[in-house]
């Protein structure tokens, strides 16, 4: 009885053993069939953390290989915050928004989710890490990205433009070059233990692809030159705007262009939107007479005009087309000549209609007026330039003077280029080539000629009207020391709201080239609504003397024996 027992109670132990261990087989095999994906899935999260590698961007050099902008290391701050105990999380957020500066709500947001990886802070500076590391908080990591940095702060910002917090290019070249400088980023899985604790392993890599280089045809002395002597203008005559663009004239290469108000690089995100516009290619403004230029050039072309033709200015008042049409100054008789010289409005009118308002929309196409002259840089604007069938009857005695035409600084100086390299319109160009990292080109830009516009003959005889504009005309305060120049002044009235033109606020303008028998540069000069001076002679034209004096020295251009050679000649033909 009692072994019959004791075989009912090892009998019945066995059996529960064996339907235990038969449900653990059945369980184990429900699991590696049924479940083993899912929990093969949950295990490679728990241990490996998908980085992305951010590619480096690329550089960019001015044309002698200074840094403009560069990329620096520093570190990004993320959290697991599932790690991170929810007793401690209050206190925590406290201290980090008293050392990040950012709002605690933000960070209870970001630590009181349950995931292994959330951002809280990118691209910190590195006393910010520093004190977040003293705090010793098990779930806090950083990882190292690059940041763009801008060495020259405020210089050339307007076509630099800067990128954005992650590195994609926002304004100017970076936004313009973004797919060659942004480059392809990589990832990688980041081994942890059972602890959630980071080992020095990854189980798979791909490597980013860096970014290409740019290589620039701005020279940072020149465009130091060029900003220094534009914001002593735009300071010392309060002026509201202003702009300057220094080019080649035979390559249409921008060797500076730059604005005010500016702004500095590394604090693009504190500047006002205002200062951030790149005024030299997107504003457009009524350019005056600077705009002769264009009469004069078409009128000598097509041989309606000669130097030595005479004109009556009327005595600077003249009643045409159902108004009166002053000169900024009293001149009776003057010659061609003279009259671009002295800028005489109503002489450049009585030329124009000689002309035609048909060859005169003509040449201004021709120059370049009315449409975007394609330079690499985003914003460009095409200006405003009527066709014939929508002038008025008034409108032959307003544009050959700079008025009913609406133009960029970028226009203005691409059209006396034309003068100075004897007729052909050049198309502006700012980056020179594009280069790997190990400094091979892959992409060179070269000089592109858009179309011949007047005849070498034509240029060389506005060139010396020109010259003479500044030796003895209203251009007077841009000659260079040492050197000849050749150029225009221009002072237009802006429009009021109401459509009449203002008596107190005008745009001040001078676009020049030096030296004037063999040009260097080309330059623009633009002040907008400066006060109380706000003649173009007077608050542009000593900017473009001192850009040129200090540049073509720095060029080492030979100074001028003779700088007044255009003048002796003008000075005859004017006599006949």
């Amino acid at each position: 009885m009692h072994i019959s027992d004791y075989h009912r109670r090892f009998n019945a132990v066995f059996f529960l053993f064996f339907l235990f261990f038969f449900f653990c087989i059945a369980r184990l095999l429900f699991i590696q069939f049924f479940r083993g994906r899912y929990l093969a899935g949950v295990a490679k999260k728990q241990q490996n953390l998908f980085v992305e590698l951010e590619a480096r961007r690329g550089a960019v050099f001015d044309v002698n290989l200074k840094p403009q902008a560069v990329n620096v290391s520093v570190d990004s701050l993320y959290a697991s915050s599932s790690e991170i105990p929810d007793k401690i999380k209050p206190a925590l957020i406290r201290q980090l928004g008293a050392i990040l500066g950012v709002d605690q709500g933000y960070l209870k947001d970001k630590l009181f989710r349950n995931k292994s990886f959330v951002w809280l802070a990118r691209k910190i500076p590195s006393a910010e890490s520093e004190s977040v590391r003293r705090l010793n908080v098990r779930g806090l990591d950083f990882i190292k990205e690059s940041k763009r940095c801008y060495p020259n702060g405020y210089l050339s910002s307007h076509a630099l433009g800067f990128a954005g917090l992650d590195n994609t290019g926002l304004e100017g070249l970076e936004l313009h070059y973004n797919k060659y400088l942004k480059g392809e980023p990589g990832w990688t899985f980041i081994l942890r233990d059972a602890r959630q604790k980071k080992l020095d392993l990854s189980d798979r890599v791909l490597m980013p692809k860096d970014g290409y280089n740019l290589v620039l045809t701005i020279d940072e002395v020149i465009q130091y030159i060029a900003e220094r002597e534009l914001d002593k203008a735009f300071r010392e005559h309060h002026a509201k705007g202003a702009s300057i663009v220094v080019m080649n004239p035979h390559t249409g290469a921008i060797l500076a262009i730059a604005n005010r108000p500016t702004y500095d690089l590394n604090e693009y995100s504190s500047s006002a939107k205002d200062a951030r516009r790149n005024r030299a290619i997107c504003d457009m403004f009524e350019p005056g007479s600077v705009f002769k230029i264009v009469t004069c050039s078409a009128v000598l072309e097509e041989g309606k005009v000669k130097e030595s033709d005479r004109f009556f200015c009327e005595n600077g008042a003249w009643q045409v087309a159902g108004h009166v049409l002053h000169d900024h100054q009293p001149h009776g008789w003057l010659s061609f000549a003279e009259v671009i010289e002295e800028s005489s409005n109503i002489g450049t009118v009585k030329a124009a209609q000689i002309l035609g308002q048909e060859l005169l929309y003509k040449y201004a196409r021709l120059f370049g007026f009315g449409s975007r002259s394609g330079i690499d840089l985003p914003g460009e604007i095409g200006g405003m330039l009527k066709p014939t069938r929508f002038w008025s009857k008034t409108s032959i005695t307003a544009v050959p003077m700079g008025q009913e035409v609406a133009v960029t600084a970028l226009q203005l100086v691409t059209a006396i280029s034309v003068i100075a390299n004897g007729g052909q319109l050049m198309k502006p160009y700012v980056v020179d080539q594009i280069r790997d990292k190990y400094e091979e080109p892959i992409k060179r830009f070269s000089p592109q000629l858009v179309r011949k516009v007047i005849s070498v003959d034509t240029a060389s005889r506005v060139k010396a009207i020109l010259t003479a504009v500044v030796e003895s005309g209203t251009g007077k305060m841009a000659k260079v020391p040492g050197y000849s120049a050749a150029g225009k002044t221009g002072t237009a009235q802006k429009l009021e709201p109401n459509g009449a033109y203002s008596h107190n606020k005008f745009t001040a303008s001078f676009i020049g080239f030096a030296p004037a028998e063999d040009p260097v540069i080309a330059v623009a000069v633009v002040l907008d609504e400066p006060h109380p001076y706000y003649f173009g002679g007077v608050v542009s034209a000593p900017v473009f003397k001192n850009v040129c004096a200090d540049v073509l020295r720095y060029l080492r251009v030979k100074e001028t024996q003779n700088p007044t050679p255009a003048l002796v000649l003008n000075e005859t033909n004017t006599s006949d």
